[in-house]
């Protein structure tokens, strides 16, 4: 029979990646709500009500399907985790008594502004696999509606304001069968699907199909939806077979399996088997988040020492308003003021290969410094800086079908089919404007281009952040 789990010991080591996954880019640098990039968001694990997704491109439910091995009288525990988007709004206290909702209010280390928040939400059980056997295992569960107010405190002891969060009411499914399958090995498929099945409805009217109504309903989905929604799956007794590396036995059966908006991976410590993680992202088999993090910082794709030194470099107005914008944007905002240097320093790079490489025992070690004789020193070093024959990007012209090619010329676009870069083949056949001649130290030639008609040129001019082909890459205009 299927009970309610506590927080199984097993996922110790897993919850720290799937907390990763929980709140991947639920805040983006710079960290405040005012910042273009968070204004649209919620991307990762999506589900959404489903008289809003099938529509809209986005998904309802998410399926999973891995293989297992179970032991004896093995129990399945599982744990799904999502987060579920709370509406802040903001008001200031009158003078007369009473509140007003506001855009902005301004305290001594904090400007609060309207955002949504998310809280994290877990469904838990343990159930025996002989259960989840013939018509399997289906958990409903509800978060019901809710209001809240926190009052806000001004330096000076009297009530500023208020935030006023309201939670919508969110349904949902979980859906647990395995199946036996056949062969020399007792193999169960395990299937698991999380869905949305909320009855709420976009609204309806003459513009529904505009931009502006499919933004709005959007606006008023998230609320009732699951965020990043991801599964922890643990085996009493027994193992699961990975995903991408399975035995060559199980490989037709790993193929079979069909997994829909998430992908299961082995998880917690490197070794064991009991553990998997199905999440939104695609991760390898025992992810680990690298110990030189120095702690969270929300920002999807993040690169910790370059968020933090960028974070440190905000001024103290930015930091107010990153502060006021949500409790996990100041804990970053605090952790890059506070990084001790030795701590920074550790997040410039680290090599963790070399063993695999080498072996246990390492390459065999120099003892002695050799004669300066059978030291090898080249008549010419390979790149000569102070060389006479310097390169000038914004002057230096080539040959492209017999006519010379630089700064100011514009080409049209052929990128060759050895280019991989999607982005590169989109531009096939546009027209550009050559910025500069670059020559690399192999010898390499590579032209800088804007494209012409591009909105954004300017700033890519400013920044020197153009795109780059090589010269058979590109047709002289004939107007040029």
């Amino acid at each position: 029979m299927a009970t309610t789990a506590t927080a199984d010991p097993r996922f110790a080591a897993a919850r720290q990646v799937a907390d990763a996954v929980l709140l991947e880019g639920y805040v983006l640098y710079p960290y405040r709500a005012s910042a273009a990039k968070n204004r649209l968001r919620w991307q990762f694990g999506v589900l959404v009500p489903p008289a809003w997704g099938p529509a809209h491109g986005e998904h309802a439910c998410q399926r999973t399907e891995v293989l297992m091995e179970p032991k004896g009288d093995a129990t399945l525990a599982l744990e799904l985790r999502f987060l579920h988007a709370q509406r802040r709004t903001v008001q200031r206290a009158l003078d007369g008594g009473g509140f007003a909702e506001v855009d902005e209010l301004h305290l001594a280390d904090r400007v609060l502004v309207p955002w949504d928040e998310g809280t994290e939400e877990h469904v838990e059980l343990a159930v025996r696999v002989a259960e989840l056997t013939g018509d399997g295992v289906t958990v409903p569960f509800t978060r019901p509606a809710r209001d809240d107010i926190e009052t806000v405190v001004g330096d000076d002891g009297r009530t500023a304001g208020r935030l006023v969060r309201r939670t919508e009411e969110i349904e949902g499914v979980l859906r647990l069968r395995a199946v036996e399958l056949d062969g020399a090995y007792r193999v169960f498929r395990l299937t698991a699907v999380v869905e949305n099945t909320s009855p709420w409805t976009p609204g309806a009217g003459a513009a529904a199909g505009s931009d502006a109504v499919v933004a709005a309903d959007r606006e008023a989905a998230l609320p009732r939806s699951l965020v990043a929604a991801h599964l922890l799956l643990g085996l009493g007794s027994g193992s699961f077979l990975s995903m991408t590396d399975p035995p060559e036995w199980a490989r037709e059966a790993v193929a079979a399996c069909e997994n829909l908006h998430t992908w299961p991976v082995l998880a917690g410590e490197a070794g064991r088997a009991d553990v998997v993680l199905s999440s939104p992202i695609i991760l390898e088999d025992h992810p680990a988040i690298a110990p030189e993090s120095a702690g969270a910082m929300y920002d999807a794709t993040e690169i910790d020492e370059i968020l933090a030194l960028r974070t440190a470099a905000l001024t103290d107005q930015e930091k107010r308003e990153a502060r006021g914008t949500d409790a996990r944007a100041a804990a970053v905002i605090d952790l890059a003021d506070s990084l001790p240097p030795e701590v920074l320093e550790r997040l410039h790079g680290a090599v963790r290969s070399l063993r695999e490489v080498t072996g246990p025992d390492g390459p065999e070690q120099i003892t002695e410094i050799p004669d300066e004789e059978a030291v090898f020193r080249p008549d010419t070093p390979w790149w000569d800086p102070a060389g006479t024959d310097t390169a000038d990007p914004a002057r230096d012209r080539i040959t492209v079908d017999g006519a010379p090619v630089g700064p100011g010329s514009r080409v049209l676009l052929r990128p060759g089919p050895r280019r991989t870069d999607a982005q590169d083949l989109f531009l096939h056949g546009r027209a550009a404007l050559v910025e500069a001649v670059l020559h690399d130290v192999d010898g390499g030639v590579h032209l800088a281009v804007t494209v012409e008609d591009d909105p954004g040129a300017d700033i890519r001019r400013e920044q020197g952040r153009f795109l780059y082909f090589q010269p058979d890459e590109v047709t002289l205009l004939e107007d040029a």
